[in-house]
């Protein structure tokens, strides 16, 4: 045999050595240990099989950094420091969160860190679950604090147990090796509450999914804020404050604790959804009744204009009436709305013009046009304005700007626009025009003192122009929001 040829057999027979001795390495460190779950009595059994199949399954684990794979089975694993899912996290939250107090910040924190946990641990024990093929719920369940013991949470031990599909489910545990606490505790730092979220969510979410029922676990000792266990109650989330109350009797403190609640966000945003389903209801009743309330005065109105035998006295209640009537046309449109904050302005204006025209435009021509570029939802304090100042303006140019004889077709025309953020409402007529030496400010009309007062209610501004060829034209603008 050549040197070459024995350099080349030594280095096979080291290999195969290398390969022996990793193989044995990675048996011992996989195999199933003891006393990885200390449960009660009547559970031994059942975690001493849970302890072999969990173990026989991370026998499979295979390191490959080239490919950036952790594999057990067909499954791809991740590492994470066990830092930056504790005090390192916790330590980001209060600084990103620093506006809001150093307390808010660690209950969002501990918020988010629940959730993630939680929704892992339902994921996990789904999956291994199916890959094991378990159906029956213990043994779904004894399944759980092996993997967690395997995959570097902690191990359990397991103090009292009521585990029953329902919401009787009761779990009393403590996690001596919990990653959270050891992190603090490797860090030298202390807690004022316990840090083990992620225990408990995961523990929570494994168990969730092994029965089928909500659950929830609490941290009721922790080793981080100087406890001598980390402790854990785990219920339905109806029933864990009477057991953390019972707890509390037992031993006689008065202790607070914090119950989380899976997506409790979400439940918070569920609560404000229904809170302002509510308010919308009640708003839109509100509007049905005053518009009601309009309408009934407007009748009584209506009543009293026929028992006068003056025009004059008749014209002013009609007048009075279609104002009314002008108001209780947007509390209508509120009320038909789906949105109780807006109208449709498109649609009240031209409920307006309906209205004056079956009461006042007898041979009359009135139209609407709406650029397409109009936002056309707009609050309920700026369409009443709108919505008088188009009744007064088209109600008087009705009146005054076409005297008999009048040998044209009469046309009031309503344009609304908006340029640059701002309405813009004209009303033209192709009437006689206003008197040559017409101001606004100085016009003695009710109804002009009624558009100056919106006018200014819109903080908008009023022009016009007029002449007796082309007739009148009112432009008002103003910020719609």
């Amino acid at each position: 045999m050549t040197d070459d040829s024995a350099e080349i057999h030594l280095l096979k027979s080291r290999i195969a050595q290398l390969e022996t001795e990793n193989a044995t390495l990675k048996k011992g460190l996989m195999e199933a240990p003891n006393g990885t779950v200390i449960g009660t009595t009547e559970l031994k059994s059942l975690f001493a099989d849970a302890e072999k199949f969990v173990a026989d399954y991370f026998q499979q684990i295979t390191f490959d950094p080239g490919s950036a794979t952790i594999q057990i089975e067909d499954e791809r694993y991740v590492l994470m420091r066990a830092s930056s899912l504790s005090i390192d996290f916790f330590e980001k939250i209060k600084d990103l969160y620093a506006d809001k107090g150093e307390e808010e910040a660690i209950h969002i924190g501990q918020n988010f860190l629940f959730d993630i946990a939680h929704v892992i641990g339902l994921e996990d024990a789904g999956a291994f679950h199916k890959k094991m093929n378990l159906k029956d719920p213990l043994a779904k369940l004894s399944a759980g604090p092996v993997h967690f013991a395997y995959s570097g949470w902690s191990n359990v031990e397991i103090l009292a147990a009521n585990p029953s599909p329902d919401d009787n489910f009761y779990l009393k545990f403590n996690h001596p090796s919990s990653f959270e606490a050891d992190t603090w505790i490797k860090n030298g730092k202390a807690s004022k509450s316990p840090v083990c979220i992620m225990n408990s969510g995961y523990a929570s979410g494994w168990c969730e999914e092994s029965f089928g029922i909500p659950l929830t676990a609490v941290e009721v000792t922790c080793r981080a804020k100087g406890d001598e266990k980390c402790s854990f109650i785990m219920a339905h989330p109806s029933k864990i404050q009477s057991f953390l109350d019972q707890l509390n009797l037992e031993s006689r403190a008065q202790v607070r604790y914090e119950i989380p609640h899976f997506f409790e966000r979400k439940k918070v945003e569920q609560d404000v959804i229904d809170s302002l389903e509510e308010k919308s209801i009640l708003l839109k009743e509100i509007h049905h009744r005053v518009k009601n309330n309009l309408q009934l005065i407007s009748s009584l109105i209506n009543l009293q204009a026929h028992h006068t035998e003056s025009k004059v006295v008749e014209e002013i209640f009609h007048e009075i009436k279609n104002r009314i009537k002008a108001i209780a046309l947007v509390h209508e449109k509120l009320y038909q709305s789906s949105d109780v904050e807006y109208v449709n302005v498109e649609e009240y204006l031209r409920s307006i013009m309906d209205l004056i025209e079956h009461s006042l435009a007898s041979g009359h021509v009135i139209s609407l046009e709406v650029d397409q570029n109009v936002n056309r939802r707009i609050t309920i304090d700026k369409a009443l304005p709108c919505g008088l100042i188009l009744n007064e303006l088209i109600a008087n140019a009705i009146k005054y700007a076409f005297p008999d004889p009048y040998d044209k077709v009469k046309r009031i025309n309503t344009k609304l626009k908006e340029t640059k953020g701002k309405y813009i409402i004209q009303i033209s007529d192709n009437g006689i025009g206003l008197p040559t030496d017409f101001e606004l400010s100085q016009a003695d009309s009710l109804g002009f003192e009624i558009v100056l007062s919106f006018v200014e209610q819109l903080n908008g501004r009023i022009e016009f122009t007029s002449n007796a060829r082309s007739g009148t034209t009112f432009t008002i603008q103003f910020d719609p929001f």
